[in-house]
């Protein structure tokens, strides 16, 4: 199963505050918008999403069919694709893609701690 990049996106209480944090660890902002309370944040190949007000907890995001500069690979597996194989394996999803549709589409399933994890596909 190729689940494509991987950042994590953090659920924060003051944007700019964390923006100087990340920037100290030598982060720089890659996308996202101060305006619109988000920021995708790269150090390399290491991501980080910085989300003030969009939701509750942390989440580990994988993008199939991005690499981590968000272009599009040639060869990756569709997110109906990796549903497809998470429902053979009876994993629970919390949120589900129509299976009809193609192109841009995402799922949500929780790890046994509670964690969520977000497939999103862009492409």
């Amino acid at each position: 199963m190729k689940l494509g990049a991987f950042s994590v996106s953090l659920a924060v209480k003051d944007l700019e505050a964390s923006k100087q944090f990340y920037s100290n660890l030598g982060f720089t902002v890659f996308a996202g918008d101060m305006e619109k309370n988000y920021l995708i944040m790269k150090n390399e190949n290491a991501l980080v999403g910085l989300f003030q007000g969009m939701f509750e907890n942390n989440i580990l995001t994988f993008n199939p069919g991005w690499d981590e500069n968000a272009s599009t690979l040639e060869a990756f597996d569709d997110v109906r694709e990796i549903q497809a194989e998470l429902k053979a394996k009876d994993m629970k999803l919390e949120r589900a893609v129509d299976e009809s549709t193609t192109g841009p589409g995402s799922i949500v399933i929780m790890d046994p701690d509670g964690n969520a994890i977000l497939i999103d596909q862009h492409v």
